[in-house]
């Protein structure tokens, strides 16, 4: 509506946006004073443009327009006295249930801790059901956990579409016969060609079994076999497919020299095999062939006993593009044997001779003359290294991992060869007798230092633990 101005013509109202209109002093020395607008004192008085109003609290329902944050002018009357009706509240989730709020949190918790988050409600689930949360983790379901028990006593198949819908690549099952594996694979959507990894632990599958589970699974790349004693190696010969890049066979007692010659002749594409079989002998390494050679980067042969220098020979020639090699365990294995790795696997990165107790500190000076790119050694159980030794690695430049768990004849003279390794990032004397508290506080030298382990060292005292604390600020001591 319209009021009459001083003249009698029609004049707009200032309508302010708390109801009130806010008139400045008059020469009366009243002062200001507040007036309900339409009073017969606001219609004899001309509109001032009133100050900035004050910001009522903020509601989270209908948040403030940029006009009304900026204090800017006041809206035009809408026909009413108590100005423009305002719109319907926008609704916005709680914070508890904001999507955008639960995917930065949610990156905070461990594995466990997000399956039990995933069940306090939809919402979290739905944000947490993501494959992103889930990528690089596999599964372990055992034998029992795969059924439930119906009212009847019937077993029926669980649910496995949460699994599906975090998108998980890989499954580790233990226990499992065939006929549970063609379960999983009829219940599982994603088995025939969404799963890349599979990993069997101590588990009776069969050669069938075997053989059904890679013929269906056609996405797998990555097998792992550890603790299977019922499939043999007519099995493997019937069921490795040449798409299979890494392969893992441990303590499965029906594994020898005919398995290798399978893994060698249908693997063409094997780029890591990991290899535990107390059978195995030098003859199934020279079954590698120049195909493997182009191809295979990873080897590892764990507890193989019966492997010897002659092994060797066959492996740095088959596999000259090696970066990573273990021997942990071939007790057979001499310096010998590590000088010809030395001197024709110049690529290594890393080199794991940990409980071979024939190498002495002649195999160290064949590893530091000739590997100059080596980043990692483990000498776990090496039990004839000695100060000596220390002192051939102390010239490597590029040595950033070095294990001597409990190698018995380290001395705190021979620390003190390593205090000029200044590329050392982890170091473990765990176990090493013979150090002293003395020679172990000296490693403060190392300030690049991020993990030392020194778990069962007789030298490692509280005092000596609270010296670390304060002078490597920034390494983990694992007491």
């Amino acid at each position: 509506m319209s009021s009459p101005g001083v003249n009698g013509d029609p004049k707009t109202p200032c309508l302010p946006r708390n109801g009130l209109v806010k008139l400045p002093g008059q020469p009366n020395g009243l002062g200001a004073a507040s007036i309900t607008k339409g009073t017969p004192a606001a219609k004899n008085r001309p509109c001032q443009p009133p100050p900035p109003p004050t910001l009522p609290p903020p509601n989270l329902a209908a948040p403030l327009s940029r006009v009304a944050l900026a204090g800017g002018p006041c809206p035009p009357a809408s026909g009413t006295a108590s100005g423009p009706v305002p719109g319907p509240p926008v609704e916005r989730p709680p914070l508890a249930t904001d999507e955008k709020i639960l995917n930065g949190l949610f990156w905070y918790f461990s594995a466990c801790e997000k399956c039990v988050l995933a069940q306090v409600c939809k919402a979290w689930r739905r944000v947490l059901y993501q494959p992103k949360f889930w990528a690089g983790l596999t599964p372990v379901l055992h034998a029992k956990e795969l059924y439930n028990v119906l009212p009847g006593g019937e077993k029926e198949f669980v649910n496995l579409q949460g699994f599906a819908a975090r998108g998980f690549e890989g499954f580790c099952l233990v226990g499992v016969s065939d006929l549970d594996i063609c379960e999983f694979i009829d219940n599982y959507a994603l088995s025939k060609k969404g799963v890349k990894a599979m990993s069997l632990k101590r588990s009776t599958i069969t050669d069938a079994g075997l053989e059904v589970m890679l013929e269906q699974m056609q996405g797998v790349v990555r097998l792992e076999l550890s603790g299977c004693n019922d499939f043999t190696e007519a099995g493997l010969w019937s069921s490795l497919s040449a798409r299979i890049t890494s392969l893992s066979v441990s303590d499965c007692i029906n594994v020898a020299d005919d398995a290798i010659a399978a893994i060698s002749q249908l693997l063409p594409n094997l780029a890591e095999l990991s290899l535990q079989a107390y059978h195995v002998t030098d003859t199934a390494l020279a079954y590698f062939t120049a195909r493997q050679g182009h191809s295979t980067h990873t080897l590892r042969l764990l507890s193989c006993w019966e492997i010897t220098n002659h092994g060797v020979v066959n492996v740095v020639h088959s596999l000259p593009n090696l970066t990573s090699l273990s021997l942990s365990g071939c007790s057979k294995v001499t310096d010998d044997g590590v000088e010809l790795v030395a001197e024709n696997l110049r690529k290594l990165r890393s080199l794991d001779l940990s409980w071979c107790p024939r190498i002495t500190d002649m195999a160290l000076e064949y590893v530091a003359c000739d590997l100059h790119r080596l980043e990692e050694l483990v000498l776990d159980r090496c039990v004839r290294i000695t100060d000596t030794g220390l002192s051939y690695l102390s010239t490597m430049s590029s040595l950033r991992s070095l294990y001597l768990r409990w190698c018995c004849q380290v001395q705190d003279f021979g620390l003190k060869h390593l205090l000029a390794m200044r590329s050392l990032r982890l170091l473990s004397l765990a176990g090493c007798p013979l150090l002293t508290t003395t020679g172990l506080s000296g490693l403060v030298q190392l300030q690049e230092l991020e993990e030392l382990e020194l778990t069962n060292c007789p030298g490692a005292t509280p005092e000596l633990f609270k010296y670390f604390s304060q002078h490597l600020p920034r390494c983990l001591v694992i007491e």
